[in-house]
């Protein structure tokens, strides 16, 4: 009887073994190329019998096929005079390369979705249809995406340091997926964070990895089970991952000890207030219109201006929110959720209804959609009564 692969083992190898290749000076695109059909003899072969050196056994089958698709192209290359030495294999360095390819999987001359696409493949080890899966978009599409990608960052040297903050918005893109299909992506995006939090020493990477776990630690409860949407104050709190929460304030609070405050540090520290309070009546209204504060400060994002309307209504009062909103853009995506919201706290269930119904159609998923359809609707009841 034999043992299935170890598929966590396979894809925590991936990065490494690519990187190695790429070392070598085979080109990104092809040496991606190679290593998948690596992966693929793997889950073949290894059944049967898996190796002693896992990692030097992917380098050498990686290589072989890389110069197998060479070698194909090298009459191409006599004809047209453009012939060239055979690469030699050389050793297997012992560095590690994470680092290099998340920096090269987040260029900045990749478009946000392609950099997302292109690190679950290199740096994650997932495979195309796994991704397609997950984006619920078809295969062939994320194969022309990645294939893309590929051949834009071939031929770029890193030859100074990649930009940290650049690698972070691809890795919370991905967690802020979520999951669907056959590939837990949040889950993924805290585990590929983990990753880069062992080769970089940055409070940043420290302060998205407690962002992620603060936020995953609530997931059980943000959804009933006729899948519709659970508002943070009504959320079960008793179904919340404990463990994680206290694992991701650890973390922050060495984060923030370092005095280099960033964005997803003080992110961390909004949902660290959230989940540190035993119920929804209890939550540090105030501390977090502070943190927003910081937040401001350091983006100037509307959408943290958003959120800080929320807040001030909480710590102040609903009328001290909509003030508070009224310096927001309209257009921004559910300002009017949260107009209707404020507006239902301040008493006025006439507008809130209105509101809540015409947020519905703005909602940019179903699910969205529903939760306001169904707050406009126990409005209008309760008022009709």
């Amino acid at each position: 009887m034999t043992a299935p692969v170890d598929e966590a083992l396979v894809r925590s190898l991936t990065p490494g073994v690519l990187a190695v290749l790429v070392r070598r000076g085979a080109d990104f695109a092809a040496a991606e190329d190679a290593v998948q059909e690596a992966l693929l003899e793997a889950v073949r072969t290894w059944p049967a019998g898996p190796p002693r050196d896992p990692k030097g056994w992917l380098v050498t089958v990686a290589w072989h096929r890389y110069l197998d698709a060479w070698r194909a192209d090298a009459s191409r290359r006599r004809r047209e005079g453009l012939a060239e030495e055979e690469p030699l294999p050389g050793p297997v360095p012992d560095v590690d390369d994470t680092l290099w390819l998340y920096f090269l999987c987040a260029h900045p001359s990749l478009t946000p979705s392609s950099a997302v696409a292109l690190t679950l493949r290199a740096v994650g080890g997932l495979t195309t249809r796994q991704i397609a899966r997950a984006y619920l978009v078809p295969e062939a599409t994320m194969a022309q995406r990645i294939s893309r990608a590929k051949r834009t960052v071939s031929g770029v040297r890193l030859d100074r340091p990649g930009d940290v903050a650049t690698v972070l918005r691809v890795l919370y893109l991905v967690f802020n997926e979520g999951y669907s299909g056959d590939v837990d992506l949040a889950a993924e995006a805290i585990r590929l964070t983990r990753r880069l939090a062992a080769v970089v020493d940055h409070p940043e990477v420290s302060g998205l990895l407690a962002l992620m776990l603060l936020h995953h630690a609530r997931r059980a409860s943000r959804t009933a089970p006729d899948g519709s949407l659970v508002p943070l104050a009504e959320q079960d709190r008793s179904r919340w991952d404990t463990a994680a929460i206290a694992e991701g304030i650890g973390i922050l609070r060495a984060a923030l000890a370092r005095d280099r405050l960033g964005e997803f540090q003080a992110q961390a520290a909004v949902a660290a207030l959230h989940a540190d309070a035993p119920t929804a009546r209890e939550t540090d209204w105030v501390q977090i219109v502070e943190w927003y504060d910081e937040l401001a400060r350091l983006t100037d994002n509307p959408v943290v201006r958003l959120n800080r309307a929320v807040a001030v209504g909480e710590a102040d009062g609903p009328r001290a929110g909509l003030a508070a909103l009224a310096a927001v853009d309209p257009a921004l995506p559910r300002h009017t959720a949260v107009a209707a919201h404020l507006h239902e706290r301040d008493g006025d269930l006439s507008t809130a209804a209105r509101l809540y119904a015409e947020a519905a159609r703005k909602a940019p998923s179903a699910a969205e959609r529903d939760h306001l359809t169904r707050q406009a609707a126990r409005l209008n009841t309760g008022r009709g009564r």
